[in-house]
């Protein structure tokens, strides 16, 4: 049986309707973990169908760390001023510069990063598991999978967040999207640190 209070309590935890909450707990039989996964299976699912609506409103953050030996400007934009002028979407752009100063991503997705770049990469990682002692027929398979550490690590869109190591950047925002019903897009960011490029 669903009660009132598991709905609401549901709701307070993921942010989604009234119906969808008492929806979810009906399909899963009033089982809150189950419902939650259920809610966020449909809101990803709603957040793909966003993804494609133009996002021209927003805002820019600016974040300084370490008295001013590191700052972040992080431009993140949705469809409207509305949604730009909320403490959750503040909060996000706040979240999202936090993660740039603390893991120094050097680009946003994995298909900003030029070939060249990939192939170098490739190139060391394969030399470093033949001089491993690696079995030539599975070098591929070694490089491949940390070629994927490598995006994670260096795309912010797929690191893990500092926050919430279960969520990646790119999950983060398509919550966000789903909750707040709004297409979201991080444009663009820079880091500067003091002393770099020297």
């Amino acid at each position: 049986m669903v009660t009132a209070e598991m709905v609401k309590e549901l709701r307070n935890i993921t942010g989604a309707g009234m119906m969808d909450c008492k929806n979810a707990l009906v399909e899963t039989g009033g089982d809150k973990e189950k419902a939650i996964n259920l809610l966020r299976e449909k809101g990803l699912s709603k957040a793909a169908k966003k993804s494609g609506r133009v996002a021209s409103q927003g805002l820019v953050d600016a974040y300084i760390h370490l008295g001013g030996k590191v700052g972040v400007l992080l431009e993140l934009n949705c469809e409207t001023d509305f949604v730009a002028k909320t403490p959750e979407f503040k909060e996000l752009a706040r979240d999202l510069c936090l993660q740039i100063a603390a893991t120094n991503p050097s680009y946003l997705r994995r298909e900003d990063v030029p070939s060249d770049v990939v192939e170098s990469e490739k190139e060391i990682l394969r030399n470093q598991a033949l001089r491993e002692g690696k079995p030539e027929k599975i070098v591929d398979k070694i490089v491949s999978g940390r070629i994927e550490k490598y995006y994670q690590e260096n795309c912010l869109m797929e690191q893990q967040f500092i926050k919430d190591p279960d969520f990646t950047i790119e999950k983060l925002i398509n919550e966000k999207i789903a909750k707040m019903g709004e297409n979201m897009v991080v444009r663009r960011f820079v880091r500067f640190e003091i002393g770099e490029g020297q």
